[in-house]
């Protein structure tokens, strides 16, 4: 059985892949590379989302922790907005 992360941990690697998304270089001409680099973008991004999504669900869950929940929901479409549709 898989151990289970404690919702502090999820919260920090959730932080950690946001950032490593936004650290991704950007491939210099279109084509396949660009599909790509959306690819893992996207996914790296939906992990991170994927890692907090049920701990506002959680009896245990502070109002500080599900604050901080609301905020990395926040980072990541702001995240995907910026890095996606640069001008």
């Amino acid at each position: 059985m898989p151990r289970l992360i404690p919702a502090s941990e999820r919260i920090i690697r959730a932080r950690a892949l946001i950032q490593k998304a936004r650290d991704l270089p950007a491939p210099t001409e279109p084509g396949w590379e660009q599909v790509s680099y959306i690819a893992d973008v996207k996914d790296l991004l939906r992990q991170a989302r994927d890692l907090i999504k049920f701990i506002s669900y959680t009896p245990s869950a502070s109002a500080e922790m599900k604050e901080d929940v609301a905020k990395i929901f926040e980072e990541a479409r702001q995240a995907e907005k910026e890095i996606l549709h640069r001008g």
